[in-house]
């Protein structure tokens, strides 16, 4: 009973707090007074009436709020901590492909997290039917579950994003040397970014599409090209976009520039392969060291012991 009790205070608390939301957002059926109505014609010219309208606030818990605002502010550089704030967020969806906003992504974390505190609260309610847990425990365990959702999600998206960084970069060698023949064919570097973005199937072909049509607009190519080097953050995608940028500006034959990225890009893919593998080598130990030369060593012993013990 002492569990039930708990939740139920705690159900209270949360139907008391949402009835009081409900009734602070009730407009005043009050009339106004003339100094609040004279106040927005007049506050150009008077500070007062500024103090006047600055203590209106569409907060509906402002004594709550001002309580609890520094804690608030402390949780909030926390969460943009572990999970990043609003530039590296849009930063990760660009990077992720997704058409989202960070305030989209920030409802369907909140959504995810109220995911994860119903799963916690199906878990501690369980548990408290079979067995006696304490009520702190079970709050844990349903804050745990809130965090986890929340959390969850922001991983998803970090895995996404380094997805399909992975397959730009590796897209790159091929891509700029697509570029190299346009432009050795006597095509301007804008005709060759529109026939790449048109005959490749690609993500990094796809980023360059949009780099063609934001060109089309009016806006330089250069910004245009620093800016998505800028947001995928991929280091021989943006030394190759400072190079096109730098012979653009000095008049350089970019078609010796980008034959000398497409090599540097393959030489990098090499490396980062031999390393990948070099990692993957002791992951590769893992099943014969536990599971194959046990089975193996089993099957070798077995047939002995069992002579051994019918007793021939």
């Amino acid at each position: 009973m002492t569990g039930l009790n708990a939740w139920a205070v705690l159900y209270g608390l949360g139907l008391g707090s949402g009835l009081w939301l409900l009734l602070q957002l009730v407009p005043q059926l009050r009339r106004p007074r003339l100094a609040m109505r004279v106040a927005p014609y007049v506050m150009d010219l008077s500070a007062e009436a500024r103090s006047i309208l600055d203590r209106r606030s569409a907060d509906p818990l402002p004594v709550v709020g001002l309580i609890f605002d520094a804690p608030l502010r402390k949780a909030r550089e926390l969460i943009e901590k572990f999970v990043g704030g609003a530039e590296v967020t849009q930063r990760r969806l660009h990077q992720a492909g997704l058409d989202l906003s960070v305030e989209d992504f920030r409802a369907r974390q909140l959504v995810s997290a109220a995911l994860g505190g119903a799963v916690g609260i199906a878990v501690a309610s369980g548990a408290s039917i079979v067995y006696s847990v304490p009520a702190l425990s079970q709050v844990v365990v349903v804050c745990g579950g809130i965090v986890a959702g929340f959390i969850a999600r922001d991983l998803v998206l970090q895995r996404a994003a380094a997805a399909r960084t992975a397959r730009m970069a590796a897209e790159l060698p091929t891509v700029l040397e697509f570029l190299t023949l346009s432009l050795s064919a006597g095509e301007g570097i804008l005709d060759a970014l529109r026939r790449v973005s048109h005959i490749s199937r690609g993500e990094l072909s796809a980023e360059l599409a949009g780099v063609t049509n934001a060109v089309a607009t009016g806006l330089p190519l250069g910004d245009t090209l620093a800016g998505l080097a800028k947001h995928m953050q991929i280091p021989a995608f943006t030394r190759a976009v400072d190079q096109i940028v730098g012979a653009l500006e000095r008049g350089t034959p970019l078609a010796d520039v980008l034959r000398a990225q497409a090599q540097d890009s393959r030489d990098e893919a090499g490396r980062t392969l031999l390393e990948l593998s070099g990692k993957k080598e002791v992951a590769m130990l893992l099943p014969l060291v536990f599971l194959i030369l046990p089975l193996t060593i089993l099957f070798a012993l077995l047939p002995g012991v069992f002579v051994l013990q019918v007793g021939f």
